[in-house]
């Protein structure tokens, strides 16, 4: 149950900010992050330990954004390179058997 909660809010895939350009859906993540981070902090009492809890959340969030960037990107250009490779790669005939 905590699983699909967690994924209907965190998976950019169900959530409802799916619809939304990938900038802006970071920005608005970024946003909520901060937002949430602010809210614990001062919920706990350690209000001292918000900027280090801060930096680690945005540096925690840039980090999957950029690995998953770079995922998609290899995958694109990987499609990219099997389909010039088919294409370019002349058929050679089957020679008739002989017999």
């Amino acid at each position: 149950m905590i699983k699909s909660i967690y994924g209907l809010v965190m998976n950019p895939q169900k959530n409802p900010l799916r619809t939304l350009p990938k900038y802006v859906r970071f920005q608005l993540m970024t946003v909520l992050s901060i937002m949430w981070t602010t809210i614990f902090s001062i919920w706990s009492g350690l209000t001292y330990l918000f900027g280090p809890s801060l930096i680690i959340h945005m540096l925690l969030v840039l980090g999957i954004v950029f690995t998953s960037e770079i995922f998609r990107y290899s995958k694109r250009m990987s499609r990219e390179a099997q389909k010039a490779l088919t294409e370019d790669t002349p058929q050679v005939p089957k020679l008739p058997e002989t017999g």
